[in-house]
Formats: structure tokens, C-alpha cells, sequence
């Protein structure tokens, strides 16, 4: 079926008022109909993201109906009897939420549903609180405010393994998005197969995250963004509860608003979307600004340091909270024998070598907080969840404890605010304890940069550069000599499951990996560097180079 008998059977079919008027609108436009219709759109490992739209290739009532029907079939097929469901503060989250539910419903699947917006870590709470089969968490993370996102958890409150993914993909192809039956609300309420999420799981789970507390953030001075997001409430409510001298909340991202109209990226990773956020920190002359994304699993900061605020990066922040964690518990008596810690492939090594000073094991694993609660999960099975001290990524997602499986702003937020008032009280910023890890360890720089390929073209272009640079692995890069090439998709030197990532390593003791996004059309290229400030300023020039040559589009 060609894209325009595609738009024309929508056309037909849709009865929804918002999609009908989306379809109109790219009425007589080629390139329109063809973005929206060239493919259904991909459910990976994560689920689906996407942008908000008619068509196969958005998200839109029909699309979430598909892939629920296709996963609740999944479902029947083991005898699975209930899911767990939340949502962020995107545009139409509660509205899918919502819709997964009464198709849940509608197969004879319970629905354990939030009364209200939440942040991601708790759909992995409730979802094991409820020993639900399945997860669905509404939300397209920090990505702009056109998108919006689906992503699937196991009965453990882990994102899907490639496996059981690959095996709902299956599945979800041969459902007729047309054809899905949708419960009522009351009817579902009525007859128990709709339950919303009491409060009471809410006060669970905040208990939960404070016992990972190892101390206070008492006289700490806190500015904080919850980034017109799912944060507003937990994050706030937990800093009060670490005691806290002041806690100012930014007004004009306060609230839960999935237009973002503040800043048009709501990634606490970008320094424009702590504007706002600095300007209260300097009126306000907090220690710290804490910025979590609109679905809470990600966390970043900028520190009060020489009269300035200073970002710190995903990489800086997880080798202080290694450093931090393990000290503050070797100290108190409760770092347990044989800590572990997790990082992923592309996380800065500089952990490691703190943690390794207190005997920890640690473990490398794919990009992806998935692989990092695959550890945990191996752990719990053997009964050494206790063993788990901190797991995290450079794209800023942290998680100390086992009580969820998958990155956490709200204790992360706990976490270096206790951090910072520690170094605080000793005339310390967090500032000054990373110069100094830096001193003992290597000075250890991290880049990340991205390439977009947008639409059915892009999609194809980046797939054929993806190729080329198999077909022609460099033998020296940023002057220097490739000393070792791991091609994830064929490597069997580690114990990992098989990725479209590349890492090169040079002889100077830079890295370069390269990795497409699973969940955007982007190739990322993360590029480390561990010499002096200014080699490694004139090193990271000619290594952002050279990966422009292989992959501008």
C-alpha cells in the first residue's frame, strides 16, 4: 500500500476529531503525507517515541491503541492478568494513559492507573508494588514539546529486554489500529478492572527514597526546576524532608505544562533550559540549582562556586555521587562487601577508578538504565540487591537502591543536595571536590555530540553512513593512533547483548564511540580525553573533526 492509499484509509477510518483535523491539514502535501505514513512507527527496546500527529508514523490515539492491543496480546499468550500505567505532562500524556487502560481493560487486563501525572521511577515503583505484569509509562522524556512517547516495563520495573521487545514487535504489526476495542471508564471501575493509584504508594515510595539518605541538606540554600514537569511535587517534598535551610521553586516552570514554553528543550542538560533556573539562584543567592526533567528520571545541577554558577556535567555529578556514596557509607558502617557499581559504556571511567578504592566491583554495560537494572535484577535473584550501591549515565540519570529499576531525579535530588550542604559545612563546593579528584585521578574531559537525520530521507542516510563507517574503520583519529576497535554488533570479548555502537580507543588514551539513538534520529558520538586542559581542548578540536567528515549528513 503506497503512503497516499495509506492517508486515504485514514481518512476513511479515523473518527477521532484531533486526528481528522491533523489529516486534513496535510491534505494535497506529498511530503507531509509521506513522513507521516512512510512507516509505522518503531517500537524498540524502549517502546515507541515519536512526534504528536496523524498518521502511522506519530503519536496519536490510534497508534497507542495498536501497540496496547499488540502488547496485551503478548500478554494473553502468557497469562498475564495486569498493568501498571502513569503519565508525564506532555501534550495528550493523561489522554493515552487513559486509552492503554480501557485496551487493557478491554482484553481482561488489569489497569493500575495513576490518579495524576508521575514521575518515571514511580511507574517502576507501582509497577512492582502492584506485581503488575507489565509497565507503561506515558512520557517522551526531555525531548521537545511536539513529541511524546511509550515506553513498556517488566513485572520487575525494568524497561524491556531486547528480547521480550523483539518478541511484542511481533505481535503489535499484525494489529488493525481501526479494530482495537476500548473499555469504559465506569464500567472498568465497576467491575475492578481499573484501579487508581492511592496516595498511600505514593508516601510508599517516597519512604523508599529516603532510606538511601546517608546524611542531610541541612543549611543548604536550593533553587529548583522541576521543568514545567512531573517533578513538581516528589522533588520539592523530598528536599524538605532533608531538611533543607531554603527551597525555592522556579514560578514560571513550577507547574506541570507540556507546551514548555519556557525553553523549547526541556533537557536539564542543556544550559538554556536552566536559564530561567539560574537567574532565581542568583536572586535568591542559593548553593545549588537542581533541575529535573519533565518525567523526573533525570537530573541536572549547577553549583555556586567563586561568585558563579557553574554546570556540571552527567559524567562530574556520578563520579561525585560514587566518591560521596561510598565514602559517606564506608564511614557510617553500611557500605556492604563487594560494592557494586554500574556505569554504562559510555560513562566516564573516572568512576571506576574512584570506586575501585573501596574494593568495588564494577560493571559496564550498554547505553541504557535497562542494562543497569539488569544487573540489579541478577543481584536481587542471588540475594545481593544490598550489594548495589549507585548506577548511572553520563546523559545524567542516577539511581542509588533497589526499590525501582530505572533512573531517579527524586533521589538523585536527595542525594546531591545532602552532597552539597556535606562539602558545604566544610568550606567546600562541589566545584572544589571534582578539581580534586581530577588532581589524584587524571583530569578527565567528556564531549557529547549529535547528528540529526530527520524524516524518511534522514532515516536512510544515516543508516548509509552508519554503513560506510563499518566499511572504512579509521586507523588514527585526532592525530592519534587507533589502538583498539569494538564493533558492539559482532563483538564477543564482552558478556553483552549485541548493540549498533562502535568504540575506537587511541594510543593517546582518548575514546570515541559512536552510537545511534535508539529513540531519536540521531547518531550520538561521545568523545573522552585524559590529557592536560589545554591538550585536551586542542584534542577534542581535531576529534570533533574528524567525526563531522564521517558524519554530517
Amino acid at each position: 500500500m503506497t503512503n497516499k492509499e495509506k492517508y486515504e484509509l485514514w481518512l476513511k477510518k479515523v473518527t477521532d476529531a484531533e486526528v481528522k483535523a491533523g489529516l486534513e491539514k496535510m491534505r494535497g502535501d506529498d511530503k507531509a503525507i509521506d513522513n507521516a505514513f512512510y512507516k509505522d512507527l518503531e517500537f524498540g527496546t524502549g517502546g515507541l517515541r515519536g512526534e504528536l500527529g496523524a498518521g502511522t508514523n506519530c503519536l496519536n490515539v490510534y497508534t497507542i491503541r495498536k501497540v496496547t492491543q499488540g502488547i496485551a496480546d503478548c500478554m494473553k499468550h502468557y497469562g498475564y492478568k495486569s498493568a501498571a500505567i502513569s503519565h508525564d505532562s506532555r501534550i495528550n500524556s493523561d489522554v493515552f494513559a487513559a486509552e492503554a487502560a480501557a485496551v487493557f481493560a478491554a482484553n481482561g487486563i488489569k489497569a493500575y492507573l495513576t490518579k495524576e501525572l508521575m514521575p518515571t521511577p514511580f511507574l517502576s515503583f507501582i509497577t512492582r508494588f502492584y506485581k503488575a505484569d507489565i509497565g507503561v509509562m506515558i512520557t517522551a522524556s526531555h525531548n521537545p514539546a511536539k513529541y511524546n512517547g511509550y515506553k513498556v516495563y517488566g513485572s520487575d520495573g525494568c524497561q524491556l529486554t531486547d528480547k521480550r521487545a523483539g518478541e511484542m514487535i511481533g505481535y503489535i504489526e499484525k494489529v488493525d489500529p481501526f479494530e482495537v476495542k476500548v473499555a469504559d471508564k465506569e464500567e472498568s471501575l465497576k467491575h475492578s478492572m481499573l484501579e487508581y493509584v492511592s496516595d498511600d504508594v505514593t508516601q510508599m515510595y517516597l519512604a523508599e527514597v529516603q532510606k538511601r539518605s546517608v546524611g542531610d541538606a541541612e543549611g543548604l540554600k536550593i533553587a529548583y526546576s522541576p521543568l514545567n514537569g512531573t517533578g513538581y511535587k516528589l522533588v520539592p517534598e523530598i528536599l524538605k524532608r532533608s531538611k533543607a535551610a531554603a527551597l525555592d521553586i522556579v514560578p514560571q516552570q513550577g507547574y506541570p505544562d507540556g507546551r514548555f514554553t519556557t525553553c523549547s528543550y526541556p533537557n536539564p542538560e542543556k544550559a538554556e533550559a536552566l536559564k530561567l533556573g539560574l537567574e532565581l539562584a542568583a536572586k535568591k543567592d542559593a548553593d545549588i540549582l537542581i533541575a529535573t526533567d519533565p518525567d523526573a528520571d533525570r537530573m541536572g545541577i549547577a553549583v555556586k562556586h567563586g561568585g558563579e554558577y557553574v554546570l556540571m556535567t552527567g559524567n562530574e555529578v556520578g563520579v561525585l555521587l560514587t566518591d560521596y556514596l561510598f565514602a559517606a557509607k564506608k564511614k557510617n558502617g553500611t557500605l556492604p562487601k563487594n560494592p557494586v557499581l554500574v556505569k554504562t559504556i559510555v560513562s566516564t571511567a573516572l568512576a571506576a577508578k574512584v570506586a575501585e578504592q573501596y574494593g568495588a566491583e564494577v560493571h559496564d554495560v550498554l547505553t541504557g538504565f535497562k542494562y543497569i537494572g539488569d544487573v540489579i535484577g541478577k543481584l536481587e535473584a542471588k540475594g545481593e540487591a544490598q550489594r548495589f550501591v549507585l548506577g548511572f549515565e553520563e546523559s545524567y540519570g542516577y539511581l542509588s537502591g533497589s526499590y525501582v529499576r530505572d533512573k531517579d531525579a527524586v533521589v538523585a535530588s536527595m542525594l546531591t543536595a545532602e552532597m552539597t550542604a556535606y562539602y558545604k559545612k566544610k568550606g567546600m563546593t562541589l566545584v572544589d571536590r571534582i578539581n580534586e579528584l581530577y588532581v589524584k585521578f587524571g583530569c578527565y574531559e567528556h564531549k557529547l555530540k549529535s547528528y540529526e537525520y530527520a524524516g524518511a530521507a534522514g532515516n536512510a542516510k544515516m543508516k548509509e553512513l552508519l554503513a560506510s563507517l563499518r566499511a572504512n574503520l579509521p586507523e588514527e583519529i585526532g592525530g592519534s593512533a587507533v589502538v583498539d576497535t569494538v564493533d558492539y554488533l559482532t563483538q564477543d570479548r564482552f558478556d553483552l547483548p549485541k548493540s549498533d555502537v562502535l568504540k575506537f580507543t587511541m594510543e593517546n588514551g582518548s575514546s570515541l564511540i559512536v552510537r545511534p539513538s535508539g529513540t531519536e534520529p540521531l547518531i550520538k558520538v561521545y568523545f573522552t580525553v585524559s590529557l592536560t586542559r589545554k591538550e585536551n581542548a586542542e584534542l577534542l578540536e581535531k576529534m570533533f573533526a574528524y567525526a563531522d567528515s564521517v558524519l554530517k549528513a
